[in-house]
């Protein structure tokens, strides 16, 4: 992981290396964003849309959903900027979005939508990619046997290809933390 990324930063490891544990790779993901796996259980999310933070509700429905959300970004490779959303978003629409409640199905369609205007040609290339394969969001996925896994063996499970998905390098939303306040 770059130390030194900023919201528009180009990092190395992308998206992130087949080899490194699913474990490794979503503290990674989680670190390099600002995010916590405590957060998961919160009765509130905090995000940001077009720079400014908000604090939502996090349903039962979400917080379910959260966790294979992040691991789909560790297995894509899309980023968490308003375009790399947008590309994971198409890509689980695309996937199926069944058993996540219109709460989530809400988040996935308006991320989508923010994917077409911020990244059109990236959004339509990640929607084309998603197939007719499944996503973690439907399933009998064990969460905790994924982590102790391999990226390559998740991206495997999802029929990705080993490099994963994106094309574009990884970016950050607009709050993830900087060097000086990692």
């Amino acid at each position: 992981m770059n130390p030194n990324h900023s919201p528009s930063c180009t990092c190395p490891e992308h998206p992130l290396p087949a080899g490194l544990s699913v474990r490794d790779a979503l503290a990674a993901y989680l670190a390099e964003n600002g995010f916590t796996t405590s957060a998961y259980d919160e009765p509130t999310t905090k995000g940001s849309l077009f720079g400014v933070k908000l604090s939502v509700p996090n349903p039962p429905s979400h917080r379910r959903a959260i966790r294979w959300h992040d691991l789909h970004h560790v297995a894509t490779g899309f980023g968490t900027d308003h375009a790399g959303e947008g590309e994971l978003s198409a890509w689980q629409a695309r996937r199926g979005l069944w058993g996540t409640g219109a709460y989530v199905t809400g988040i996935v369609l308006v991320n989508t939508l923010l994917g077409f205007v911020f990244a059109p040609r990236r959004t339509a290339r990640a929607l084309a990619s998603a197939g007719d394969g499944t996503s973690l969001f439907h399933g009998a996925h064990d969460y905790e046997r994924l982590l102790a896994g391999t990226v390559g063996e998740l991206r495997a499970v999802l029929g990705l290809p080993l490099a994963g998905l994106a094309t574009e390098p990884r970016a950050f939303h607009a709050h993830a933390p900087s060097p000086s306040r990692a």
